[in-house]
């Protein structure tokens, strides 16, 4: 079987984003490889490890309540529409259609079987 999906990496949410930021740049030595919005304060930075890549996002709600979800894997796709068509055969539930964002990615959300978070992106 052909995989839709190109790569993948996970993505933390944080009601701190410069303090995650630091602690995985400073203390981990991660790279900052991208932020958006490029001025004023950052809602998603890329970072990299080695061969490994890290996203961090801001959520002033992330754990809140206790015990919510924190992270998400993130996967690429050639198509997204195409994408989230088999994660929905494949028993995927989708919790956000998708749609074109201003950072130039088509988007969706989906949970896998066991309710793991799943965001689905396809460059435009």
């Amino acid at each position: 079987m052909d995989s839709v999906f190109t790569e993948a990496f996970p993505i933390v949410t944080t009601p701190d984003l410069p303090r995650l930021i630091a602690f995985y740049r400073d203390v981990v030595g991660f790279e900052l490889t991208y932020r958006f919005p490029d001025e004023g304060a950052p809602e998603f930075v890329a970072l990299r490890l080695g061969s490994s890549e890290l996203g961090l996002a801001a959520n002033p709600e992330a754990g809140e309540p206790a015990g919510s979800h924190r992270w998400e894997l993130c996967v690429y796709a050639d198509d997204c529409d195409a994408a989230v068509g088999a994660l929905r055969t494949g028993g995927a539930t989708v919790t956000e259609e998708p749609v074109d964002q201003p950072w130039g990615e088509r988007s969706a959300r989906v949970t896998d079987p066991d309710g793991n978070r799943l965001l689905v992106l396809a460059r435009l």
